[in-house]
Formats: structure tokens, C-alpha cells, sequence
């Protein structure tokens, strides 16, 4: 069996040595849980009159966030045995989360907040949780003092997501039940339920008491569990071939393609890909169990675990590759630099599942095994890092953005300044400031200067400096009935998006010296008229055809079949004027 570091007896799992059944534990739980929910209640939905400075928010938002991963830690951690322990990590836990929450706040929409930071220390613990679990259950057998049993870890880790999954299940239940006999109780005049159900507090009481309900019912029927966890990892196994054949083809095809269609379909490409490597990641793991006593039998099961490890590798170098591109572009950003790092990540398992396969002859499944408990602590400890203030993204970014700028390399009127102003932190503010005074040119801190009255990241729409407006290409138009040169300030309007747009073929109905065209683009139909020297659009119909009628549009138009016809309609009249839509 592999160890993080010396190995463990084969026989020594035990899920820990205290029994499962703790009634006392449910109930402690069902406690824990409401009145967590009721202390969030109070620091983050409770409204102050006057209202609380930012900072007292922020205290107020990491305290919260302490006391509900806290409490939800100690309902999937506690047991008999070693309390302090398991109240000592939970404890830890909720401050590495809490305080990544501190630093990155306030979530209102309106500050330099970074989701990743908070999301690296919520997964940090994640991956803790388990490895401590499995480490707590073999103290009394462990050789050394890190001593992590592979098979214990992974039980841990997949019970604890069936747990989660099943307890919020428990939790659905309970609502349920409660809004049924909320509007029971109304229909003899009793609301006092029902309007319970609508206070804030009361539902954060309920969710909480519930949820602990759930883990705590829940763990104290562990064999339930246990049978979930079956139920599910050999769900996942049947998938795996599916997914391994899916992705054996899509990047048979890539070099057929080529990679232009990836960054033409969507902007997605990265997180798709990304959805794809945890996919093939979760079900190899599925598929190779927790010991070799639990490999499939089936040849198309036991052959998709090394498919899925081979493909993770080139899935991981597309986006990579993306990411680099843009970065060459457009340079950096706290977003683009976090897609370096998960794309770095998925590239090191898919390193590691390739060398376990070839290491393994096709069967990799004890080198897997191996390399995801020293993948898990290397990842747990890097994403700890990198929930902490000692990376800074936004202070890496502002620097390269800044000296683009000055440079010369992002000109002045395509620079971002909402983007530094309020997505790049601090340092972002730093420098909006610093090129309010000491910009190279009067455009530059004019704008600096405007993103930094900004209150908020909308008001800095209007901050990019002037840029030439598009000019239609002459090929995409037909004009009828016969070909003339239009005006040119009818040109200068036919890009917008209720004329021809920015793509697509389009006609114009135009006679020289006329201050009236028509217009149609696809399924859109536009009069514009001339009053002075200004087109303005008058009135304007858009169907919804087919998209094979749009096609059929689109070639007509191109090819010159575009009439206007005379037609007579029939319409309801009031009083000598139109009512309604004209009919047939």
C-alpha cells in the first residue's frame, strides 16, 4: 500500500477506533449547525442603521466564514478519540479561510476583490480534511510521524463528498417538509409556520440544524455511506470508457483541425478543457480504487484508466498554450495568471499520469496511487500559498500592464482602466493614481485621473479615449435598385448594430438625393431618414426565421434578389387611425 512516506500494514485500516454509532453526536450537531446559521444571521444578513464602515464588514464577513467552515468541519471530523485534535484543525481551517476572505473583501461589487484567493484556501482545506482524517486513524499503527495511508486517505476523500452530497440532500428533504406543513397549518388560519419560513434568521437556523442533522444521522451509519460510496465510484468506473473514447477522438482530430477552431467556436476553451482533465482525473480514480483487490475485471473498464491518464497531458498543453498566447498579447492579469497556475497544475498530473502509465506497462494503477497522495499534499500546500497575501497576482499584473503602457506596446486608447482600477487591487489603485500625475501624455492622466473619481467599475464605460469609428466594407453591401455612391454620413452609420452591423451581407434601398433608405440584414428590416444633415433610424422589424431562412437571406442578399414591393394589408382603424399590427 503506498504511504506518503514509509508504508502501512495492508490490514491495518480502521475508520477510527471509536464506534460509528454516537447518538449524542446528532444531536450535538443539530446544535452546532443553527446556532452557526443564527451567528451568520447576526454578522453578515442583519441590516445596521447607520450602516457599518467597510472594514467592520470585512470582520464581520471573515468571522462568519470562520464559523461556518468551522462547524461544518467539526460535523465531518469529530470523533470519540482526539477531540482537541480534531477541534484544533477545524480551528486552523476556518482561519486559513477565513482570513483569505479578510484579505480579499469587500464582496459588494465595488472593491478589487480577487474569488480565486478565498476559493485556494476552501479547497486547501478540502484536500487537508481527508489527509488529516487518514493520518488521525493510523497514529496508533504509523511507523513515523507523516505517515498517510493511500487507502484510508481515499476513503476519507470520497466519503466525505458522498457525505456533503447526501447530508444537502437531507437538508432539500427538511425544507420540504417544512414549507408543506407551513401551508398546512394555513389553511386553518394558523400563518405563524409559514411566516417563520420567510424571516432570514429562521432559515439560516433551519439550513444549519439541518445540514448538522444530516452529517451527523448520517456518519452514525457509516455502513449507508460506505454503500453510497460504492454505488457511486462504480457509476463513475461504467463512464469512464465513455469519456476516455470522447477525448481519444477529440484530439485524434486536433491534428486534422488544427487549434484555430478552439479559439474561434469559444471563449471557454480553457475551463472546458480544465472540466475535462478533473473529469478524466475523478473517474481514472474511480476506475483504479483504492487497492489492486478493486480493479475492474472488465477489459474496457481496466484499459480506460490509461487511456484517460494519456489524454490528460495534451489536454493540459492547449490551454496552456492559450494562456501563453494571450499573455504575449495582451500581457498580464490577475485572471491570466491564475489560468497559468491551473493550467500548471493540471499539466503536472497529467505529467504524472503519464509517467505512471509508462512506468506501469498500461497498468498504472499502483503508480497512481502513489502519485496522487504526493500530488494531493503538493497541491494543498501551493494553493495555501497561494490564498495568502505573500502572491500577489494584482501587484505582478499592475507592474506588466503599467510598463506596456509606458512603453508603448498597449497604446493609450486600448489600455484598460476599469480593469487596473478595480480588478488589479491595490497595487492597481497605486498606479491609477501615480499615472494621474506622472502619465507620458495629457490623455493618459486625464483618463488616470477619471478612473480614479470612479466610484465603481461602471462608471470608468466611458474612459477610453477617442478611437476612429468603423467603416463598413464596401463588399459586404448591395444597393439597389441601381448601384450609387451613398452618402457619407449614411456610411458612417450603417455599421451599427440596428443598419448592417459589424459582419454579414446587407442591402440597401437608396435613390440618389432620397432622405430615406431601407436597410435589411438578415432578419432585421430598418427605414432610416435624413433629417438635416443626421440618419436616425425610424422604425425597424426583426423576425426570428430558421436558421437555414437566414442562410437563404444572406445569399440572396449577396447575390443582388432584393426587391421592395408595394404591398396592400388589411388594419383596424379607430377614429381614422391604425390599431394594432396590419394582417393579411
Amino acid at each position: 500500500m503506498s504511504t506518503l512516506l514509509p508504508p502501512s500494514s495492508p490490514h491495518s485500516f480502521e475508520v477510527d477506533a471509536a464506534p460509528a454509532d454516537w447518538p449524542l453526536r446528532a444531536w450535538g450537531l443539530v446544535l452546532l449547525g443553527a446556532l452557526a446559521g443564527l451567528a451568520i444571521y447576526y454578522l453578515t444578513l442583519r441590516h445596521e442603521i447607520p450602516p457599518v464602515s467597510e472594514k467592520v464588514a470585512q470582520i464581520k464577513l471573515a468571522l462568519a466564514t470562520f464559523l461556518g467552515i468551522g462547524a461544518i468541519l467539526v460535523g465531518f471530523l469529530v470523533e470519540r478519540t482526539r477531540p482537541a485534535w480534531t477541534l484544533s484543525f477545524a480551528a486552523i481551517a476556518g482561519s486559513v479561510v477565513a482570513l483569505a476572505t479578510y484579505w480579499n473583501g469587500p464582496f459588494n461589487g465595488y472593491g478589487s476583490t480577487d474569488i480565486w484567493q478565498p476559493v485556494c484556501a476552501l479547497l486547501s482545506v478540502t484536500i487537508a480534511a481527508p489527509l488529516f482524517q487518514s493520518w488521525r486513524a493510523n497514529r496508533d499503527q504509523a511507523t513515523t510521524r507523516v505517515d498517510i495511508p493511500y487507502v484510508q486517505a481515499y476513503h476519507y476523500a470520497w466519503t466525505n463528498v458522498v457525505l456533503w452530497c447526501a447530508a444537502w440532500v437531507f437538508v432539500c428533504i427538511t425544507w420540504l417538509m417544512a414549507l408543506l406543513l407551513g401551508e398546512l397549518f394555513r389553511l386553518i388560519g394558523i400563518g405563524l409556520l409559514h411566516d417563520l419560513l420567510q424571516e432570514d434568521w429562521a432559515i439560516l437556523m433551519l439550513i444549519g440544524g439541518a445540514l448538522g442533522a444530516g452529517i451527523g444521522l448520517l456518519r452514525d451509519r457509516e455502513q449507508i455511506i460506505g454503500l453510497l460510496q460504492r454505488v457511486v465510484t462504480t457509476v463513475l468506473a461504467v463512464l469512464a470508457p465513455v469519456l476516455a473514447l470522447g477525448l481519444i477522438v477529440f484530439l485524434a482530430a486536433i491534428p486534422v483541425t488544427g487549434l484555430a477552431p478552439l479559439w474561434e467556436a469559444t471563449k471557454s476553451t480553457t475551463p472546458i478543457l480544465l472540466g475535462c482533465i478533473i473529469g478524466a482525473l475523478c473517474l481514472t480514480n474511480a476506475v483504479i480504487g483504492e487497492t489492486d483487490a478493486q480493479t475492474p475485471r472488465s477489459p474496457v473498464l481496466r484499459f480506460s484508466a490509461p487511456a484517460l491518464c494519456l489524454a490528460v497531458l495534451p489536454l493540459a498543453v492547449i490551454p496552456a498554450i492559450s494562456t501563453g498566447s494571450r499573455i504575449h498579447q495582451y500581457g498580464l492579469t490577475p485572471d491570466r495568471l491564475w489560468a497559468v497556475t491551473f493550467t500548471g497544475i493540471a499539466c503536472a498530473y497529467g505529467l504524472a499520469s503519464f509517467v505512471a502509465v509508462i512506468r506501469g506497462r498500461l497498468a498504472p494503477a499502483a503508480y497512481l496511487r502513489s502519485a496522487n497522495l504526493r500530488l494531493a499534499v503538493a497541491l494543498c500546500a501551493l494553493v495555501f500559498l497561494l490564498s495568502t497575501p505573500l502572491v500577489s497576482f494584482g501587484a505582478l499584473s499592475t507592474r506588466d500592464q503599467v510598463a506596456r503602457l509606458r512603453n508603448g506596446t498597449t497604446p493609450a486608447d486600448k489600455f484598460d482602466w476599469r480593469a487596473l482600477r478595480f480588478e488589479f487591487g491595490s497595487a492597481g489603485v497605486e498606479a491609477v493614481h501615480d499615472l494621474a500625475q506622472n502619465g507620458a501624455t495629457p490623455a493618459i492622466r486625464a483618463a488616470a485621473a477619471e478612473a480614479t473619481k470612479a466610484k465603481n467599475r461602471w462608471q470608468v464605460s466611458d474612459l477610453t479615449l477617442e478611437s476612429p469609428k468603423p467603416v463598413i466594407d464596401q463588399k459586404r453591401l448591395t444597393i439597389l435598385p441601381r448601384k450609387i455612391a451613398l452618402p457619407e454620413t449614411l456610411l458612417v452609420k450603417l455599421p451599427e448594430y440596428n443598419a448592417c452591423g459589424l459582419e454579414g451581407p446587407c442591402a440597401v434601398v437608396y435613390e440618389a438625393g432620397s432622405d430615406e433608405a431601407i436597410v435589411l440584414q438578415g432578419a432585421r428590416v430598418n427605414l432610416w431618414r435624413q433629417r438635416g444633415n443626421v440618419w436616425s433610424s425610424v422604425t425597424g422589424g426583426n423576425t426570428f426565421p430558421a436558421t437555414e431562412r437566414v442562410k437563404q437571406i444572406d445569399a440572396g442578399i449577396a447575390s443582388g434578389k432584393v426587391e421592395l414591393r408595394d404591398v396592400t394589408r388589411r388594419q383596424m382603424f379607430v377614429d381614422g387611425k391604425p390599431v394594432g399590427d396590419p394582417f393579411e
